[in-house]
C-alpha cells in the first residue's frame, strides 16, 4: 500500500486555476461531477500537466474526454518527444468505477517510476465535498 499525502482542491466550472502550492511530481485523481466547458477541461488539463502531474486519474462525467485532454496537454508540453519512464505521464479513465474504487486503485495499484509522493484530488463541482471526499480516500 502507498501511504502518501492528499491534498483536495475544489474547483467550479468557472473556477480560475490556483497555484499548486508544494507540490512538484504528483498524483491528480480529477473527479468531475459538473458540466464543464471543453476549454475548461483543456485549461486544467494543462495547468496539472505544468505543476507537476505524472499521473492523472479521471472519474465522472466525460471521463474519457478528460483522460485524452491530459494525455494531449501532456504531449503538447514535452513537444511529442519520448520522455524517459520517470518523467512520463500515466493517465487512467474510470469511466464505469464508483469514486471510491478510484480512491483505492489511487492508493494501492497507481504506481509511477517516480515515486509520486503526494496526491491531489482535483474535485470540479458545484459545491465542495472535502470531508466526504477525503474520508472517502482514507478508507480505501
Amino acid at each position: 500500500m502507498q501511504n502518501h499525502a492528499v491534498k483536495y482542491l475544489h474547483l467550479t466550472p468557472d473556477s480560475e486555476l490556483p497555484a499548486l502550492e508544494g507540490l512538484r511530481q504528483f498524483k491528480a485523481i480529477i473527479a468531475v461531477e459538473a458540466d464543464v466547458h471543453e476549454s475548461m477541461m483543456w485549461d486544467v488539463s494543462r495547468w496539472l500537466v505544468e505543476s507537476g502531474c505524472l499521473y492523472a486519474l479521471s472519474w465522472g462525467k466525460e471521463s474519457v474526454a478528460w483522460q485524452e485532454a491530459i494525455d494531449d496537454a501532456f504531449l503538447e508540453a514535452t513537444d511529442y518527444e519520448d520522455m524517459p519512464e520517470q518523467r512520463a505521464l500515466i493517465s487512467t479513465s474510470h469511466e464505469d468505477d464508483d469514486l471510491e474504487e478510484v480512491f483505492w486503485f489511487a492508493k494501492h495499484r497507481a504506481s509511477h517510476p517516480a515515486d509520486l509522493q503526494e496526491t491531489l484530488i482535483v474535485h470540479i463541482a458545484d459545491a465542495p465535498r472535502r470531508e466526504e471526499l477525503e474520508a472517502q480516500y482514507h478508507d480505501a
